[in-house]
């Protein structure tokens, strides 16, 4: 059995560093490739999208407050800020192949 076989059948571990800091999810490298690849096209069109949106409810920034299209300009930032959500979000994933966060004292810090 190969090492991708073994770990695609372990389940996904959601690891704390401490309270109040950021929690990762431990997931298989084929996991973790296919939810960065997603996400993030997801993140880049919801964003591209979203200032598109706010472009033709301002009609190019260009329109008068009184004649901007309102629920165009809503829904543009809802989908620039669903699309950082996403983003922020796939950034929690990780594979156990990529070592410890870097928030874990266990390790000692060589910046010093």
């Amino acid at each position: 059995m190969s090492e991708d076989e073994s770990s695609a059948e372990d389940p996904p571990q959601i690891t704390s560093s401490g309270e109040g800091k950021q929690r990762e999810v431990v997931v298989p490298l084929r996991l973790y490739k296919t939810v960065t690849v997603f996400s993030t096209l997801f993140a880049i069109l919801s964003v591209v999208g979203g200032f598109i949106l706010v472009d033709v409810a301002t009609e190019r920034a260009s329109a008068p407050a009184s004649e901007i299209d309102v629920p165009i300009a809503v829904l543009g930032i809802g989908l620039i800020l669903a699309g950082t959500v996403v983003y922020a979000f796939s950034t929690r994933f990780r594979t156990e192949e990529m070592g410890k966060s870097k928030d874990d004292a266990d390790e000692p810090s060589s910046n010093g």
